[in-house]
């Protein structure tokens, strides 16, 4: 008769490349870290450009500032910050086990998000009003620096919306498999994972903001 201890069955989320839940969390945040590593590079070129053009057109840089709604977009700040905080509480109640934590966060995000965007959409059609988007219809008056500073502004400003909407998309998925109870304290990989990413594009906005909205403001 054999002595051997049995063998403990592996968790039913383990992937069988994986001999531990603790090593494919460890591999799938490294994954999203190195994901998100290409995504600075990606912003960087973005922000080089405008780093060039300002100490170009220091002056246009200003005015066309002066054109943007600093009030909104300081809402939109506090938002996504607001949105970091139950991003972060989500996680936690991911790791405790805690459904409603989760429901009640994960939803609260999705919404901070979506008052995001609606927020940019008012600002955005403020901008074709005053025909300041880049295009057929964009203001021939307006000086070089200031076209410039508008076509970075939507660059930048339109990919960050992009991938808040990819992030919406991501916390809805993630919340329909909360509502599922597919996450406790031994499994909550895909809540840590898409949580990093909800960070990052935070992150993004963070600089944007003082960036794009606040130049000249302290002379003003």
């Amino acid at each position: 008769m054999s002595n051997a201890a049995p063998t403990a069955k592996p968790h039913p989320k383990l992937q069988p490349h994986f001999h531990s839940m603790e090593q494919q969390l460890e591999a799938s945040t490294l994954g999203m870290w190195v994901f998100l590593v290409t995504e600075v590079m990606f912003f960087g070129g973005m922000f080089m450009a405008y780093l060039v053009y300002r100490n170009m057109y220091p002056h246009a840089w200003v005015e066309a500032s002066h054109e943007l709604n600093w009030q909104l977009g300081g809402l939109n700040t506090m938002v996504l910050i607001m949105s970091s905080l139950t991003m972060a509480l989500a996680v936690r109640a991911a790791m405790l086990g805690q459904k409603r934590g989760q429901l009640v966060n994960l939803s609260l995000t999705i919404l901070l998000g979506c008052v995001f965007l609606v927020v940019k959409f008012f600002e955005y059609k403020a901008k074709f009003e005053h025909h300041l988007v880049p295009g057929p219809h964009f203001d021939p008056t307006l000086e070089q620096g200031m076209q410039i500073f508008f076509s970075l502004y939507f660059m930048l400003t339109g990919v960050h919306a992009a991938h808040m909407i990819i992030g919406i998309v991501m916390m809805t998925i993630i919340l329909t498999m909360a509502a599922r109870d597919s996450f406790n304290a031994e499994y909550y990989t895909p809540v840590e994972v898409a949580g990093l990413y909800w960070h990052f594009v935070d992150i993004v906005w963070i600089f944007l903001f003082p960036l794009l909205y606040l130049l000249g403001r302290h002379g003003a």
